[in-house]
């Protein structure tokens, strides 16, 4: 992903008509650079999710324009035809609720969106296996979403979202339903995702907030970005951010 990982201009977000609509997004313009990690602060009802899920496609914005790398995905419109592959292939996203498959075991709520994109079952597997045992539930592979805890649930959760590789991850809330020790630093395997980019060219990690032009139809929600140095030739992100919702982009593809 070159250039800007993600850029949203004048983005607006309406619901309803008349006298009774809510602007949920008020001309959002923002950019996030590869292997930037940007939280959006803000209470209830500042348009947090509803700019996520306008981002990752599960929603239609009412106006504006998003690009992601240098291909515009929307400007006043869906620019992309096939939508389901841009969010299977390129947005990786962890929902407020895990919404796992309740008929598929843990092994294969992960496995599946490699398959569909076409990795065969095997190398599916292995994916999946990788993700599980990184965060730290590997021994519950053949477990159904309904025998799993809340916090196991949402790590699979988390692990589906990196199973294809994306080189944008979009987690609204995604730490809320895990442990206290899930969400120490300590902990790495659960907070650390890694992948192989290049990263900026600092070295120690930089940290500025910022307020963007977005707001509900009572506040607005900050941004706090971060970017991340190398360690040991790699890239980690930690997901460890006391924020209700994060967007992260990354230049190339998730290990």
């Amino acid at each position: 992903m070159d250039g800007f990982g993600i850029r949203i201009e004048n983005m607006r977000k309406r619901y309803g008509e008349g006298d009774t609509a809510v602007d949920a997004l008020k001309e959002v313009n923002m950019t996030v650079a590869p292997g930037e990690v940007v939280g959006l602060i803000g209470p209830s009802g500042s348009g947090k999710t509803t700019l996520l899920k306008c981002l990752g496609a599960v929603i239609e914005p009412t106006a504006g324009r998003m690009t992601l790398g240098d291909e515009v995905i929307y400007d006043d419109g869906w620019k992309i035809s096939d939508l389901k592959a841009l969010r299977r292939d390129r947005i990786g996203f962890v929902f407020q609720a895990p919404y796992l498959i309740p008929f598929l075991d843990v092994t294969d709520n992960v496995a599946l969106l490699p398959m569909l994109a076409g990795r065969t079952n095997a190398a599916s597997r292995r994916r999946a296996m990788e993700l599980l045992e990184a965060l730290d539930v590997g021994h519950r592979a053949r477990a159904q979403p309904s025998q799993l805890s809340g916090g196991e649930q949402q790590r699979v959760a988390i692990a589906r979202a990196l199973a294809n590789q994306p080189p944008v991850i979009l987690a609204d809330e995604p730490t809320a339903p895990l442990d206290s020790n899930a969400r120490s630093p300590s902990c790495a395997s659960s907070t650390a995702w890694r992948a192989s980019t290049t990263p900026p060219s600092s070295s120690s990690p930089t940290t500025r907030r910022s307020s963007p032009s977005s707001s509900a139809s009572t506040t607005s929600a900050t941004a706090s970005r971060t970017r991340r140095p190398a360690r040991g030739g790699r890239s980690a992100i930690d997901v460890l951010l006391p924020v209700q919702a994060f967007a992260s982009t990354m230049k190339g593809t998730l290990q």
